[in-house]
């Protein structure tokens, strides 16, 4: 199963590689300038940041994995990001 969010930020690369940078302590993360990659024992994101948006996709094997990245993920950006505000609206593939 995929999930996909848009999240709008002008930071877009900064928090992408926050979080691959936080999880990467425990997970295997990797990232360059605009692509990264956080792999859970429950699943995967795959974040990609362009000028202005970043785009998150939560990969797993059925629809409770893929629910527990998009929460891990979007709670700890929302929380890096908390002067933003930022909406994270998962949509499933």
């Amino acid at each position: 199963m995929t999930s996909e969010a848009r999240v709008a930020t002008p930071k877009a690369a900064v928090y992408m590689k926050q979080l691959c940078r936080h999880f990467g302590h425990k997970n295997p993360a990797t990232f360059s300038d605009s692509s990264g990659r956080i792999e859970f024992e429950f699943g995967v994101c795959e974040l990609d940041a362009s000028q202005g948006t970043l785009v998150l996709r939560a990969l797993a094997d059925d629809g409770e994995a893929v629910s527990r990245v998009e929460q891990v993920i979007g709670s700890h950006l929302q929380h890096f990001a908390h002067r933003e505000e930022l909406e994270v609206d998962w949509s499933r593939q």
